[in-house]
């Protein structure tokens, strides 16, 4: 019985070694990436209007989302202009960056699109998702409903052929 007491307490304190390494080897693999977002968050003036306009705009689309999530066909349809604003981002990031002067006190738009796809595209990508998961939860419901009405109307013909 000694012999497994000790035997587990070995075992716990191994894992517990192979836990604080593996915490330790992620505290240290995500430092740079944690530091090159809060560089990009902290290099951002979030005061300016446009940016305040542009977060405000996500979040009605958002809403609106929320509210018409019953509305199946209107929910394509802002599904589509969604994917339609993150395609069309390349050429919305070069037209502001030609342009950069007359809203923006910096030049926020690189060649890369960093800042277009972290602050224009990844929210109507999150958007899109959640417009594609609503439809596919519906398209569940949907299924049951008919199959459901199917068993009656089954149920129903066998009725009246025994009648």
């Amino acid at each position: 019985m000694e012999d497994l007491k000790s035997a587990m307490n070995e075992h716990i304190d191994q894992m517990q070694v192979l836990l604080e390494k593996l915490t330790a080897e992620l505290k240290t693999g995500f430092q740079p990436a944690y530091e090159n977002f809060m560089g990009f968050f902290h290099a951002i003036d979030w005061k300016e209007p446009w940016l305040i306009c542009l977060i405000s705009f996500h979040i009605a689309v958002l809403l609106v989302v929320f509210i018409a999530r019953k509305n199946i066909n209107f929910q394509m349809f802002l599904f589509l202009m969604a994917l339609g604003g993150v395609y069309f981002a390349e050429k919305i990031n070069s037209l502001l960056a030609q342009n950069w002067r007359s809203f923006a006190s910096q030049d926020y738009f690189d060649p890369h699109g960093v800042f277009i796809s972290v602050l224009w595209s990844g929210p109507l990508l999150i958007i899109s998702i959640l417009i594609l998961v609503n439809t596919l939860f519906n398209l569940c419901v949907l299924i049951v409903k008919w199959k459901k009405a199917e068993l009656r109307h089954r149920a129903r013909l066998s009725r009246n052929k025994q009648d």
